[in-house]
């Protein structure tokens, strides 16, 4: 079976390439590389001993989608390709919804025009909004806090209403909580070519100098240290949670055609907890320096897993140490990512 993975040169996307293949499937990657590296997709085929096929579309283009799930014969596709930055969707909030809904609308056409029923939708802990309650279930009440978060809602509600509508269709939604790690082979991780916000990414480039020193925002919260809570989990577990939804679809043809499911680890680590974790695993001292609440952050955020682990066998493998310690590897093997 031919999978085509939307944005799968990307963090998450390279790192599902890697999984999807070791498990035996063809791929076809499409991607437009304004936000990632083709050099990932090399290192990927490193790993694997495997390629895949690339194409250089976008995600908005439905003709150019149309030609290549018929051209490649897939029966599936893994949507990553959007945009992502919560507070770039505050300062550009068309551009999110262009990228992401009319971009997944034109991606769902395509499938539908070409007899492709399954997909599996990369969404996001952010449409929940401030916790009413936690862990954070996947019956809690949606209200994200930004255009970003609303994006996603917005997609998840289409393909609820897409899948209502014919029951050919086999749909996943998979909301993360916050992914961080690498690859253990340290070929492939997170390489942000902007200027990156969420804080992994932040504390490897303060512990290797690359910045003085990282901002806390917040640490005024209701939290033990001041500082936000968030569920963090390895980015192979995650890819790993991708390929459990794919196989669930396919072994569950006569269940519910549209599920959506929480990918985290149901534990909640501080922003403080995290720097002095990694400082464990870099054996160097971080610096930070406290500033103000960032719009659209909530205190607390973490994961009722228990959906995914019932319905999907599966369940995140690799705590702190581990996500900390295989980041510190990608970092020290590649000091500036994916660039020369």
């Amino acid at each position: 079976m031919t999978v085509m993975i939307t944005g799968g040169a990307g963090y998450i996307g390279s790192h599902c390439c890697v999984t999807f293949l070791e498990a035996g499937f063809d791929l076809v990657v499409v991607d437009t590389f304004e936000n990632s590296s083709r050099e990932s997709l090399r290192r990927v085929a490193e790993i694997c001993g495997r390629s895949v096929a690339i194409e250089t579309v976008d995600v908005r283009d439905q003709t150019g989608l149309e030609r290549i799930l018929r051209q490649y014969d897939c029966t599936s596709v893994v949507h990553f390709a959007g945009l992502k930055v919560v507070g770039e969707s505050i300062d550009l909030p068309l551009d999110y919804y262009d990228v992401n809904v009319v971009g997944t609308y034109r991606l769902v056409s395509a499938m539908r025009a070409c007899g492709v029923h399954t997909l599996i939708f990369s969404s996001s802990a952010n449409v929940y909004g401030e916790p009413v309650s936690l862990p954070l279930d996947e019956t809690h009440r949606t209200a994200p806090m930004s255009p970003y978060g609303r994006t996603k809602l917005i997609v998840e509600t289409m393909l609820q209403d897409v899948a209502a509508s014919d029951p050919a269709w086999r749909i996943a939604a998979l909301r993360y909580f916050n992914p961080v790690g690498a690859h253990e082979s340290g070929l492939i991780g997170e390489s942000p070519l902007i200027v990156p916000t969420n804080l992994m990414p932040i504390i490897c480039q303060t512990a290797s100098g690359q910045r003085p020193s990282l901002s806390v925002f917040g640490t005024d919260y209701d939290t033990p240290d001041g500082t936000g809570i968030r569920d963090y989990i390895h980015v192979v577990d995650l890819v790993e949670g991708h390929l459990a939804a794919h196989r669930h679809l396919a072994a569950a043809p006569d269940g519910p055609n549209c599920l959506t499911f929480n990918l985290g680890t149901g534990e909640g680590y501080s922003v403080l907890e995290m720097i002095r974790a990694f400082e464990r695993a870099s054996n160097r001292t971080i610096a930070y320096e406290s500033a103000e609440r960032r719009p659209g952050d909530v205190a607390v955020s973490f994961a009722d897993t228990g959906l995914a682990e019932r319905t999907l066998r599966w369940t995140a493998a690799r705590g702190l140490d581990a996500m900390c310690r295989d980041t510190w590897n990608w970092v020290c093997k590649n000091p500036t990512g994916y660039r020369a």
